[in-house]
């Protein structure tokens, strides 16, 4: 396709910005191309040339599976038997084909195959799903270069290195390009890279000059160019290479390179020659996996494994050694005591003469007998009720984001029982615990301050002095809200001020707003209104005021900006135009920006805004009218938790201008290594002498229900640690107005503003400064810790409040652990100026120091290596793009959906996956131990009292899904129940139902059970009478009877254990228990070669049977007598919180609300955070009785 039409825009940006735009120069690096690591060459528009074809480059196509249809097999057995029971089952299934198998090797292989089977058709339809991924990626279309001039669609994995591509606005780039030109003359281009590092600010791209010509499709035809380049890396910010055009070498930057998945924003098309394809992008060079994450609860079920391999061992070792023993003594002088094992002429393996041996053999025989203690459904069933677990919270409409759209996501389902466990959680502020949406709510203007709303951090601040004015003073708003802009003054709004006493300074300062910055104007074709693109949040609500208050800016030329504004003359709307020569731009060094226009009078301004510290030693003596009112509006506004910005400017002097315009140009387009110093030394000398405006503040807005969250994750016990880069005053602000702390708390603070190091900064002594600054974080840790020993036992609360440069000393190998020591004692933490790096050290360490689970919260891309970090890491799907998202564990929308994550979702699955475990060892120690029993009872001779199908099909269908059931469905107090009393959430902190004791337990009611089943039953049915026809039970009745009473008992002891049923449980219980009688009447039925001594065992010997009911009937009750016994007293006496809670719901009395706030005040304390902890610490001293009521509050609950 051919480009028809006159171009639209011809922008000379190059013209007026200052860092992004510049002629680039050969450098002394640039003498590695050609080198090792620097070997890529690319054959522009000849991808088809033999030169390109022998280098044998990597195609487009990208697959993120972890199988092929050739390595899907091999891979997956291999996963599968990486773990040790699956290994373990494996090697004993092959045993099962020689003669030492007390069962047939069918019935020992089945099982294993369904498990396994079962597992990878898991991954498979894992895969799957990413298959399909995959294919809708690589199937995307984009407009590549046929040959002489001719563009048409082709798919992404089509491409290859060398083609030359088309990409149109908001499209993807496919692969890593190589810019050419764009739809603007000097070749520049807009880019958003949200996916790559979070920000959804633009990127300014621009190609070589002698490429920006290439405007229409015709004009590539002929194109041909050799670029040497680095090879395939994951640095997304560096690129280095030449390019060699009509018999001319030039240099290649990062400013000329367009990274796949990065979309192109604001620029119409860009022409591109592929550089990199597929897995040499640099967006999938660096696509690490993520780091694997277990929970604490899995890897104690190993431990237990092992446990219990240990058990089978020794029990298999003692069993054989007996076996040795009595095999040597079966034969002496020619008798014969185990005469029916004829040991006369038997096999070796019951041959008196070779008792060792047969001893050895006995060994590996009771290996296989013994191998039901282990429970070979235990994996495939827990990942299958934690992938169920995942959507059940991924379908929770109360975590449901309706103005986003968006719904909580479990991304992995691996942590969900770890959610009901977290006693820290480090959190980021901006855009997590803040929206990170701008708006300009106040100004400060000639020495007056404007905007009569209140922030949240002010009305935070008004319920903590008890003053009623701020909430007083809000009233009802009938205009439609507008993004970006909350400012409300009727001095300043519909043109009043005009009458203000500084006028024309207001007028200044709304323009500057209006011109000052990089944003682009869209108009909406139908609506009229203009729109507009910006760097940032805080820049596009600067031009949202500025238009609100009546200075429109909406259109941008290459050289001009277009404002519609009120004349004070007339008062009628005028458009002004402002010629736009140069755009000092904003960067973290600099901090600030600046523009320098020419107003339709021929005046030359130069307009800044930037930091409070930079600006205001910047300002001419006579600019400093307002300086001291504006100063202390800034800390007022610092108070109330604003972002703020100084506003100035200064009048040109047209020499003044040339000159420095020409000094400016030069340093641009320096060739030499020190360009950006030399552009900095230029801007240094023409941004000075200012004269002060004003200065703007914008709110960062808390999220919806942040102070309510955090009050209830505080009443559960787990402490909060915010991670910002915010300076202290706005992080402490915005802790006040979170709840993260309040007044009458102790705080800890530890910085380095002291005169001694102030002065050491200002002689340059690094080593000095080095030395006093981590005696001065020592000495107060040293002290706060003093602080926290004087107060022990007491109710004082503490915050410890720390800057970064503090913490980079607080977290040196020497100081850490009294800094994490310090901040344990405290019940909340602010790290402020806390750099990413940071961040995840913070978190390290809390995770190692601590030894307890760790949870961390961001939205933004310097959140990633904290998520990471952490054992849980979520992510909020914000407006700062999806890196956080993409590196969490789980995603949702809003901070306050934690509380619903963490205290429902993660109690129920740490308690269901917990119960559950417990409840599958009890089980097939039930089972195997009266295996055990058995063949002790028979001399160890080897034989298995059940048939060998009874013994395949236990784990897998008479007993598994009860438990599924279970850990799918159950729940032992209700989602309101568990909001309404947030401490229950301290028994997965504590581990309370998975602890060793617990285990311990259940496996001693497994061992009871198994006992009180064999003997009972082998009494039972002794040698005497079994029916009417005077047969007596052979091991065919004993088994099969035993093996009754074992499914009777296992499933109602999963009825017992269950608080809450459904009919799912109801039918997988009663369903497996008809199963069982079910299979022995069709297996019964089968030829006696299948069946073998079952051959209708069920109906011609026990069903006519009365004892074989009666056994049934007294064996279950009986087996199940110690384990409710034991339950009614600890219900009665020692009640766990949940059963508490249970007997309050039981007894009817959810709805009273006194009793249930005397049993919730058990969580309240007010050493705590949130609002409910200020409750009680006022309470505290104001009224004793209360607090004794505190402190005794179960008694009534155990009364009861």
């Amino acid at each position: 396709m051919r480009r028809s039409g006159g171009r639209k825009r011809r922008l000379h940006f190059s013209k007026i910005y200052s860092f992004s735009c510049g002629r680039a120069s050969l450098k002394e690096e640039h003498s590695q191309i050609g080198g090792p690591g620097f070997s890529r060459v690319v054959f522009c528009n000849e991808p088809d040339s033999f030169e390109a074809g022998i280098r044998n480059y990597a195609d487009n196509y990208v697959s993120t599976t972890k199988y092929t249809v050739a390595t899907f097999l091999p891979k997956s057995l291999f996963e599968q038997f990486r773990r040790v029971a699956n290994f373990y089952f494996l090697v004993t299934g092959i045993l099962a084909f020689t003669p030492l198998a007390p069962y047939s090797a069918v019935s020992a292989i089945i099982p294993l195959i369904i498990v396994i089977g079962a597992t990878m058709t898991k991954e498979g339809i894992e895969d799957w799903r990413r298959k399909q991924q995959d294919i809708e990626v690589n199937n995307r279309k984009v407009k590549v270069h046929k040959g002489s001039g001719e563009f048409d669609y082709t798919e992404w994995k089509n491409l290859r290195v060398g083609d030359i591509v088309r990409v149109e606005k908001d499209e993807f780039f496919p692969t890593d390009l190589l810019l050419l030109s764009s739809s603007y003359e000097d070749a520049i281009c807009y880019v958003e890279t949200m996916n790559l590092d979070g920000e959804t600010n633009l990127k300014l791209k621009q190609a070589l000059d002698v490429t920006s010509t290439l405007q229409e499709d015709t004009s590539i035809s002929d194109f041909h160019a050799m670029v040497k380049c680095e090879d395939p890396n994951a640095n997304l910010y560096s690129f280095l290479g030449t390019m060699d055009f009509e018999k001319q070498q030039y240099p290649l930057s990062p400013q000329q390179l367009l990274l796949r998945d990065s979309k192109l924003r604001n620029t119409d098309y860009i022409y591109g020659v592929v550089i990199f394809t597929g897995v040499d992008t640099k967006v999938i060079q660096n696509s690490t996996p993520p780091p694997s994450k277990r929970s604490r609860v899995e890897k104690k079920m190993d431990k237990i494994i092992y446990l219990l391999f240990g058990v089978l061992f020794t029990l298999s070792s003692v069993g054989s050694i007996f076996f040795g023993i009595k095999t040597k003594d079966d034969l002496n002088n020619g008798i014969m005591k185990r005469w029916y094992l004829k040991p006369d002429d038997s096999t070796v393996f019951y041959d008196p003469k070779k008792a060792p041996v047969a001893a050895i053999y006995h060994f590996l025989t009771a290996l296989m007998l013994y191998s039901y203690l282990i429970p070979i459904s235990l994996y495939v069933s827990i990942e299958i009720v934690k992938v169920l677990q995942s959507v059940f919270i991924n379908q929770d409409i109360h975590m449901y984001y309706e103005e986003a759209d968006k719904p909580a996501h479990a991304r992995t389902s691996n942590l969900n029982e770890e959610l009901g466990q977290v006693d820290t959680i480090l959190s980021d502020k901006t855009g997590t615990l803040t929206c990170n949406s701008m708006e300009f709510i106040k100004c400060s203007v000639a020495g007056t301050a404007y905007g009569r709303g209140f922030t949240e951090v002010e009305r935070s601040m008004g319920r903590r002095n008890g003053s009623p004015v701020h909430e007083a003073l809000i009233g009802k708003d009938e205009t439609a809200p507008i993004k970006g802009f909350n400012f409300k003054d009727e001095r300043i709004m519909f043109g009043n001020w005009v009458n203000e006493p500084h006028g024309d300074l207001i007028q200044k300062f709304f323009r500057l707003l209006a011109v000052c910055h990089t944003a682009i104007p869209e108009v909406d074709e139908v609506t009229g209104k203009v729109m507009y693109e910006a760097e940032s949040p805080d820049e596009a609500a600067f031009v949202i005021a500025a238009r609100e208050v009546g200075f429109e800016f909406y259109k941008r030329t290459q050289t001009s900006i277009s404002v519609r504004e009120l004349d004070r003359a007339s008062g009628q709307q005028v458009d002004r135009l402002y010629t736009l020569l140069n755009v000092l731009e904003f960067n973290s060094t600099r901090k600030r920006m600046s523009v320098i226009v020419r107003n339709e009078e021929g005046k030359v301004l130069l307009l800044c805004k930037g930091a409070d510290n930079v600006m205001f030693e910047r300002l001419a003596k006579n600019g400093r009218e307002f300086e001291e009112e504006t100063k202390e509006h800034l800390n007022g506004y610092a108070d109330a938790g604003l972002r703020t910005l100084i506003l100035a400017y200064r009048e040109l002097q047209e020499d003044e201008y040339t000159e420095f315009n020409a000094k400016f140009i030069k340093a641009k387009n320096s060739i030499s290594a020190d360009r950006e110093a030399l552009i900095d030394e230029v801007t240094d000398n023409v941004e000075k002498d200012l004269i002060l405006l004003g200065a703007t503040a914008v709110e960062d807005k808390l999220q919806n229900g942040v102070p309510d969250c955090i009050d209830k994750l505080a009443q559960a016990g787990i402490k909060i640690w915010v991670l910002t880069g915010d300076k202290m005053e706005t992080a402490i602000n915005i802790g006040f107005a979170c709840s993260l702390l309040r007044q009458g708390m102790t705080q800890i603070m530890i910085n380095l503003e002291s005169p001694e190091i102030k002065m050491l900064e200002k002689e340059g002594d690094k080593d000095a400064i080095t030395k006093a600054s981590r005696a001065r974080v020592l000495h107060q840790i040293d002290k706060g810790k003093a602080q926290l020993t004087a107060s022990s036992g007491g109710s004082e609360a503490f915050a410890l409040i720390i800057d970064g440069k503090s913490l980079a000393y607080a977290l040196e190998d020497d100081i850490k652990s009294l800094f994490l020591e310090l901040a344990m004692g405290c019940a909340s933490v602010i790290c402020c100026r806390s750099s990413p790096k940071q961040k995840a050290l913070v978190t390290r360490l809390v995770k190692s120091g601590t030894g307890k689970t760790t949870l961390a919260i961001g939205d933004g891309a310097n959140d990633v290596g904290m998520l990471q970090e952490a054992d849980i890491g979520i992510g909020i799907s914000g407006v700062e793009g999806m890196q956080a998202v993409m590196s969490s564990d789980i995603a949702i929308a809003q901070f306050r959906y934690l509380e619903r994550l963490l205290l429902v979702h993660g109690h129920w699955c740490y308690r269901r996956i917990s119960s559950m475990i417990c409840y599958f060892f009890y089980k097939n120690i039930t089972f195997g131990l009266a295996v055990f029993l058995y063949e002790a009872s028979t001399t160890f001779s080897g034989q298995p009292v059940y048939n060998d199908w009874f013994l395949s099909l236990y784990n897998v269908f008479f007993s598994s899904l009860p438990v599924v059931a279970m850990g799918v469905f159950d729940q032992d107090v209700s989602a309101r129940f568990c909001l309404k009393f947030p401490l229950l959430y301290q028994e997965g902190v504590q581990n309370v139902l998975f602890s060793w004791r617990r285990i311990i337990g259940w496996m001693l009611n497994g061992l009871t059970s198994a006992v009180i089943i064999f003997f009972f039953c082998m009494k039972a049915l002794q040698p005497c009478a079994f029916n009417p026809d005077g047969k007596t039970a052979g091991k065919d009745i004993l088994g099969a009877t035993m093996y009754t009473c074992t499914v009777w008992v296992v499933n109602l002891q999963m009825a017992l254990a269950i608080s809450y049923f459904t009919l799912i449980q109801h039918l997988f219980i009663w369903g497996s228990i008809t199963l069982w009688y079910l299979f022995m009447l069709a297996y019964g039925a089968m030829s006696p070669t299948l069946s073998t001594n079952a051959y209708k065992v069920f109906v011609e010997t026990l069903a006519p049977t009365p004892s074989f009911w009666l056994i049934t009937l007294l064996v279950p009750i009986s087996a199940l007598l110690p384990y409710f016994t034991y339950s009614s007293l600890r219900m009665r006496f020692f009640p766990l919180y949940h059963k508490m809670i249970q007997w309050i719901r039981y007894e009817g009395r959810s709805n009273d609300p006194e009793f249930c706030d005397m049993v919730r005040q058990r969580s309240l304390r007010p050493t705590t955070v949130g609002f409910t902890a200020r409750f009680v610490f006022l309470y505290k001293f104001a009224t004793p009785y209360f607090w004794c009521l505190l402190s005794d509050c179960w008694r009534p609950v155990l009364d009861t």
